[in-house]
C-alpha cells in the first residue's frame, strides 16, 4: 500500500486541513499519516481560533513518519509562520521527500488569516523550490505572483511568475473566476488546460485541501502529475456535487462519494 503524509492544520468540524485530507487519502486506497501543524477551533460559519504546535513538536512528527516509514508522497497545507515554513522545509529536504504537493493555505473562506503576513516570505524563498507541484486559488496566486489575475492569461503569466520561484510544476485554480472553472497547470514549457463543469451549491468547505490531497494520492499511486491532476479534477469536482449541509455556514464536499453504492453492513450486536 502507498503512503502518504500531510502536513497541515486540524479542523474542528472535520470539513478541511488534516481531517479533509485523509479522507481524501482513504478515499483513493492510500495509507494517510499526519503532521499537525495548528489547531484551529472553526465550524461551517468560519475559524474562531488558531493556535500554531512548538516547531520541536511540528519536527519530532515530521521525523517520526520518515524514519519508520516510507513515505510515497507528502501535502502541504496550512503552515502559518516563517519558523514552522523553516522547519517543515528544513525536514523534507533532509529526508529528500518525493511528490511534495504543496497547498498554499493563506486565507479562510471566512476571511481569516491563516498565514502570518511575516511567513509569506519564507514561502516564497524555503517553500516553493522544494515542492513537485503549488496548487494556489486565483487569491493565492495573486499574493505570490504579485499581480492582478482577472482571466486565463493571467493565470497564464501567474504561472510563470510562481514557477520561477522554483516548483517544477504550478497549478493556477481558476474556480474563484466567473465561467467556467478552467485550471492552467505550467510546466515551465507548455501550459495545459483543466476544465470543470460549475457546481451551484454553497458547501465547498475543503475543496482546496480535498485536490491537493487528491493529487498527492495519485502521485503517490504512480501517476504523473498531468494524469493526478485529471484524475484529481474528476475526484473533487463529484465530490462537490454531493456535498452537503450539516451546519448554518459552508458544508463540506463528500470525500466518500463513490462509496455510497457499496453495501454497509453493521453488526448491532
Amino acid at each position: 500500500m502507498k503512503k502518504v503524509l500531510t502536513i497541515a492544520g486540524s479542523d474542528s468540524c472535520g470539513g478541511a486541513g488534516i481531517q479533509a485530507d485523509l479522507k481524501t487519502f482513504s478515499a483513493h486506497l492510500v495509507y494517510g499519516m499526519s503532521v499537525i501543524t495548528s489547531v484551529t477551533a472553526q465550524n461551517t460559519q468560519g475559524v474562531i481560533h488558531s493556535y500554531d504546535l512548538p516547531v520541536e513538536v511540528i519536527e519530532k512528527q515530521i521525523s517520526a513518519v520518515f524514519d519508520d516509514i516510507k513515505v510515497n508522497a507528502v501535502k502541504i497545507g496550512m503552515l502559518s509562520s516563517s519558523n514552522i515554513i523553516d522547519v517543515v522545509a528544513n525536514s523534507l529536504k533532509f529526508y529528500k521527500a518525493p511528490n511534495i504537493v504543496l497547498d498554499p493555505v493563506m486565507i479562510s473562506k471566512s476571511g481569516f488569516k491563516l498565514l502570518k503576513d511575516e511567513a509569506i516570505n519564507s514561502l516564497l524563498s524555503k517553500l516553493i523550490p522544494i515542492c513537485t507541484i503549488i496548487t494556489p486559488n486565483i487569491y493565492e496566486a495573486s499574493l505570490i505572483a504579485q499581480m492582478e489575475i482577472k482571466d486565463v492569461n493571467d493565470m497564464k503569466k501567474a504561472c510563470r511568475k510562481i514557477y520561477d520561484l522554483g516548483a517544477k510544476y504550478v497549478l493556477v485554480k481558476g474556480g474563484h473566476l466567473n465561467g467556467d472553472a478552467i485550471d492552467i497547470l505550467f510546466d515551465g514549457l507548455e501550459y495545459y488546460q483543466f476544465k470543470g463543469n460549475r457546481i451551484k451549491t454553497p458547501n465547498t468547505h475543503g475543496t482546496g485541501c480535498t485536490l491537493s490531497s487528491a493529487i498527492a494520492s495519485n502521485l503517490a499511486l504512480g501517476f504523473d502529475v498531468i494524469e493526478a491532476i485529471s484524475r484529481s479534477k474528476n475526484y473533487i469536482q463529484n465530490a462537490i456535487k454531493n456535498s452537503f449541509s450539516i451546519g448554518m455556514g459552508v458544508g463540506p464536499v463528500d470525500h466518500f462519494y463513490a462509496f455510497k453504492s457499496k453495501e454497509v453492513i453493521i453488526d448491532e450486536e
